[in-house]
């Protein structure tokens, strides 16, 4: 029974990165698409039937090209950076819960990965690591713009993770847990946690936009002050790495705000429909990837219809804007909590 449960856990393990990747893969093909719209241009319908197949050819063009490495560059650090950014962007998947449980052959098994009881901790230590990506691959490359670009973002990444995580106390608060297993079973008992936290979650919204560097707060990457930012110097898979964590890391932020906000696996009338437990499991892993692809369409909604900030104002929303929201919306979550009970 443990042998088959390993087993089981490692199947589900493969399953998650292997959606995490394609979902990465086709964001950039979904992308193109909804630029042509907004635009009114055609967009990609060159390579199979309605341009299907453009991510597995731009997939091929980064493998195949050239890797020009700069004679000045840290190897190792220029190697390593690319590295722990995509490697953090998949770590993070671990603690999301995807569904209850499925029963395969007797075997109960759990839709998720890791059910920890500090598992929004957890998301935020893996989240803060993948700076050091962006860091480390901006300064070994020996280049003043891909410097400035990673000085860029490790700011901007730390500023609005701490509006971030003030945003995160206040639904611990109403929960009880960390756990973001407890969060989604907790929504599904009452009501999804944007009716109690809006303002949490607006202000988690717009922190998710900041620290996936995507527009309107892709400062590390302007590509009209600072070439293309801290990849600058990278080529072939190495600037594959680096776009393909950006997708996953919006594929993340988009299922985390499934979870925290809007019930994640949940969704009306569940446990009332009569149905077996693993079909109800499975609806819910349908409501969760269509609330997933709900946010990542609008991630790039917003991209394609809101200008880029000014760095100094990126800087002043983040700083003498959000975090002071965010402790109000702490501190009235407190008295409702107190006045009205959790």
């Amino acid at each position: 029974m443990e042998i088959t449960v390993i087993i089981v856990k490692f199947a589900l393990i493969a399953i998650i990165f292997g959606i995490s990747l394609l979902t990465a893969m086709y964001s950039t093909y979904a992308e193109r698409k909804f630029a042509s719209f907004f635009q009114d241009r055609i967009g990609p319908d060159r390579a199979g039937p309605w341009g299907i197949f453009q991510p597995l050819a731009d997939g091929g063009k980064l493998f195949f090209k050239e890797e020009i490495i700069p004679t000045n560059a840290n190897l190792f650090l220029f190697v390593l950076g690319p590295s722990l950014a995509m490697l953090t962007a998949c770590m993070t998947s671990a603690v999301i819960p995807w569904g209850t449980y499925l029963t395969i052959f007797d075997t109960q098994v759990d839709l998720q990965v890791a059910d920890i009881n500090v598992g929004i901790l957890y998301v935020f230590g893996v989240v803060s690591l993948g700076v050091y990506g962006i860091m480390v691959g901006g300064w070994a490359s020996n280049n003043k713009f891909a410097l400035l670009g990673a000085i860029r973002a490790a700011s901007q990444n730390i500023s609005y993770e701490i509006a971030m995580g003030l945003s995160i106390i206040a639904v611990v608060m109403v929960t009880g847990s960390l756990s973001l297993k407890d969060m989604a079973v907790w929504q599904g008992q009452n009501a999804w946690m944007v009716v109690y936290q809006p303002l949490g979650f607006l202000i988690f919204l717009i922190c998710s936009f900041a620290e996936t560097n995507r527009a309107p707060f892709d400062l590390p990457e302007c590509e009209t002050e600072l070439v293309g930012g801290y990849h600058t110097e990278y080529s072939s898979m190495k600037l594959g790495f680096f776009l393909f964590a950006e997708y996953i890391n919006m594929f993340i932020s988009s299922a985390m705000l499934s979870t925290l906000y809007f019930g994640g696996y949940t969704f009306p009338f569940m446990n009332d429909l009569g149905l077996s437990q693993n079909m109800v499991s499975i609806l819910g892993l349908v409501f969760l990837l269509g609330k997933i692809f709900f946010f990542i369409f609008l991630f790039m909604w917003v991209r394609w219809t809101i200008p880029r900030f000014r760095y100094d104002q990126l800087m002043r929303l983040g700083w003498q804007v959000l975090i002071p929201l965010a402790i109000i919306n702490i501190v009235l979550t407190g008295i409702a909590i107190t006045f009205f009970g959790s």
